[in-house]
């Protein structure tokens, strides 16, 4: 078994599949924390600071949506990796995910290969972005800092989660450009076999009501550009 300093959280109310994810990534080296319920997982993840976190949305006490809201609110939790693990397909529930923060959305059920399979592509992609020096992006009152993951306006800090500060560094790396959906899918969410486009308008709208209307532009029927 390969040793992997990386921690990892699992958050569901049903013993087997804790069981069964818990197993399978002990296998591939990760240190492994459970929790059965949004309280339980809180606490956890602020005993043990994980470097990803899975959520069950439907769970006693407190579900998956709001235990992602309140850690995505902590500045410890800012950049952690959470991933939505859940039997529910509605369309609605996914837009609930991202709206408070979620990373990806893995639907039940599924095989435990492909899951450690994604799985290890998410961290091995959160590694290769902290070993990225990047210099800053200065662009009017905003300061992107790609290197340590802030960004400011106005001397004030911003709080973005990581998909969306990787959204808005991507458009801002060169402003003017119109990337496309497919464009960002590609450079953002890779491989992701569950992002949708309207994923995309969902981290958009975060972006404008965190930062303001006036830095990203819809260009109708292609996709977006940031306004110098």
């Amino acid at each position: 078994m390969n040793v992997n300093k990386q921690k990892i959280l699992i958050v569901d109310d049903e013993p087997d599949i804790l069981e069964l994810i818990e197993y399978n990534l002990r296998k591939e080296g990760y240190h492994v924390i459970t929790a059965s319920n949004g309280q339980e997982a809180v606490a956890e993840a602020r005993k043990h600071l994980p470097d990803l976190i899975i959520l069950d949305i439907m769970m006693p006490k407190m579900d998956g949506i709001e235990a992602c809201r309140i850690m995505r609110s902590m500045p410890e939790f800012k950049n952690t990796f959470m991933v939505f693990l859940t039997a529910r397909s509605e369309e609605y529930s996914e837009i609930a995910g991202f709206n408070v923060g979620a990373d990806d959305y893995i639907a039940k059920p599924i095989k435990p290969r492909a899951l450690i399979s994604r799985i290890n592509a998410i961290l091995r992609r959160n590694v290769q972005n902290d070993e990225v020096v990047e210099n800053k992006v200065e662009i009017g009152d905003l300061v992107i800092d790609r290197e340590s993951f802030l960004v400011y306006q106005n001397g004030n800090k911003v709080v973005l989660a990581k998909k969306e500060f990787e959204l808005l560094y991507l458009l801002a790396s060169k402003p003017g450009k119109v990337y496309t959906r497919e464009v960002i899918l590609k450079n953002i969410w890779e491989d992701s076999v569950v992002v949708t486009n309207r994923t995309i308008d969902v981290h958009i709208r975060k972006l404008r009501e965190k930062l303001g209307d006036n830095y990203v532009s819809t260009v109708k029927g292609v996709g977006y550009k940031f306004e110098s």
